[in-house]
């Protein structure tokens, strides 16, 4: 058992329950209203956009299961392949989070408000440092 990556599946634990429960909250207060034909556009974007995050729900639930698994068990044959494959996968992750803040419009302190980013490399690393034990 390695603890940072009993932490690592935690975070990630904590970020699938939050993204899924308080995040799609958050996604139904900007949800179109009306009837008209715009709104009924807006509502396929929308939808589109729910869909893409809870696509990223599940992304995160799986990969917690994975992070306890490889932990844990024995189940898998090569754990450090695997746990370098989860490494590089919420390291992307982050990298994504932080282009798409540098492309769009800057607001005050977008890259704290916006700090998802930090979670994920954080993850990234404990998920790498797990290799080693």
């Amino acid at each position: 058992m390695s603890t940072s990556l009993l932490i690592a599946g935690i975070l990630s634990g904590l970020a699938f329950f939050v993204h899924t429960f308080i995040g799609d909250y958050e996604i139904r207060h900007i949800e179109p209203e009306g009837t008209s034909e715009s709104a009924f556009g807006r509502r396929g974007v929308w939808t589109m956009a729910r869909c893409g995050w809870h696509w990223i729900s599940l992304d995160l639930l799986f990969a917690t299961i994975g992070i306890f698994l490889l932990n844990y068990t024995d189940y898998f044959s090569d754990k450090v392949l695997l746990l370098n494959l989860l490494a590089l996968y919420f390291l992307g992750y982050a990298i994504v989070w932080l282009i798409s803040i540098i492309i769009s419009k800057p607001f005050p302190k977008n890259y704290l408000k916006l700090g998802q980013w930090m979670l994920l490399l954080a993850i990234s690393g404990l998920i790498y440092m797990g290799t080693t034990t």
